[in-house]
């Protein structure tokens, strides 16, 4: 097993090399620039993680749905690999692949929610979906993208640079707006960027991701000062991550009225069960050395097994349908990725059964033996050095 500090390369070590092609992204300080991003690139895992808090209905959907500006469907369509070479290994023969993901979801979905961001392939994710979406109606997507809040951007224009930008890639007005990750400074001056991006009618609705208790509570309040609602908070959770449950940030966003979305809701593929100690060593990318510290485990197999049994009560469920369930009976919005017509058909399947609450503290007690990614190591700045604000927990 590998150690302690195994390092897994995130989104942002994807665009370390070519960030410049991006509009917005351009500095004079490429060494600086490179040094930040690989030092972004870091989620480490470390030990099991403590009891958690079973949903009392977990066929509830979220209640924060009610009071938020923009409504979303049960789950939506996640858009990292589209574009991503190095995470992912796109390739532009993939193209078509993609085109039959997006038209498969808008027909099962109306509308679709799909998450982008700008860093996606440099903006090759956003400019994918602006050509599939001129063939639908606005009525039938939720486009949903996010700004980079790297070092060398502190000021609320730059926020109003890149939604112009991400548009023109998109091609149409923005339905959902975020803030991809907290910075170590200048998150107010984002939070008026976002203010601004909305009342210019950039964007009908406003978000943040990777945001904590604190920095959420924050930043709901400035904006609330100017009258915008704070629709979203894009956060990590899965079966094999569930820290927001611990340290009451999905109690929080409930309490606020913030939906929460739920990325990587089958943990980069882990949770798929195809993934095995004989086939381990085949996968491209960084995702080898993070797979291989739990694949074959004996804690992993036995979770694979009990969402096996799971997926079992539920006639033709299979393990993406567990996982995303999961995530669906904790009051959150799965994004799950797609790349092939397969993996979507796969994903909109969970739609057709949910998840029980014994279910879930079943699999609470097999995923409590495993080894977590632990926020501690996470890539993106705990405080904000300007104010002192806690910025992400989790």
């Amino acid at each position: 097993m590998l150690g302690k500090n195994v390092i897994v390369l995130s989104l942002a070590l994807a665009i370390a090399e070519t960030m410049d092609s991006v509009e917005g992204l351009q500095t004079s300080d490429s060494s600086s620039r490179r040094d930040f991003l690989n030092k972004a690139g870091a989620a480490v895992f470390t030990g099991a993680s403590s009891p958690l808090w079973i949903p009392g209905a977990a066929n509830a959907e979220s209640s924060a749905a009610s009071t938020s500006p923009i409504k979303l469907p049960p789950i939506g369509l996640g858009c990292w690999s589209w574009g991503d070479s190095l995470f992912w290994g796109y390739n532009p023969k993939q193209d078509s692949d993609l085109e039959e993901v997006f038209n498969f979801a808008v027909s099962k979905s109306s509308p679709v929610l799909i998450d982008t961001a700008e860093l996606y392939g440099l903006g090759r994710s956003e400019s994918l979906i602006g050509d599939f979406a001129k063939n639908t109606k606005p009525e039938d997507t939720i486009l949903a993208t996010k700004f980079a809040a790297l070092p060398f951007r502190t000021k609320p224009e730059a926020v109003v640079k890149a939604c112009e930008a991400s548009m023109k890639r998109l091609g149409r007005q923005i339905d959902l707006y975020q803030i991809h990750f907290p910075n170590a400074f200048a998150n107010e001056a984002y939070w008026d960027g976002l203010a601004m991006a909305y009342e210019k009618g950039f964007v009908k609705a406003v978000g943040v991701s990777n945001y904590g208790v604190d920095a959420t509570r924050a930043c709901h309040a400035a904006l609330a000062k100017r009258g915008i609602p704070l629709a979203t908070n894009q956060i990590q959770y899965s079966l094999l991550y569930r820290y927001p449950e611990e340290n009451g940030l999905l109690q929080a966003c409930q309490d606020l009225g913030i939906q929460v979305l739920s990325y990587s809701p089958l943990a980069l593929g882990l949770l798929t069960g195809k993934y095995t100690s004989e086939n381990v060593d085949k996968i491209q990318g960084p995702r080898k050395g993070l797979f291989k510290k739990t694949v074959g485990t004996p804690e992993f197999e036995n979770l694979i097994a009990s969402m096996k049994a799971v997926a079992k009560e539920h006639s033709d469920a299979n393990l993406p349908q567990v996982a995303i369930n999961y995530a669906r009976a904790h009051h959150t919005v799965p994004i799950p990725g797609a790349r092939n017509l397969r993996q979507v058909t796969s994903n909109y399947g969970s739609l057709d059964w949910r998840m029980s609450s014994e279910e879930i503290k079943f699999l609470n007690k097999a995923a409590s033996k495993l080894s977590y990614i632990d926020p501690n190591a996470s890539p993106f700045p705990k405080k904000d050095k300007d104010t002192g604000l806690k910025m992400f927990d989790s």
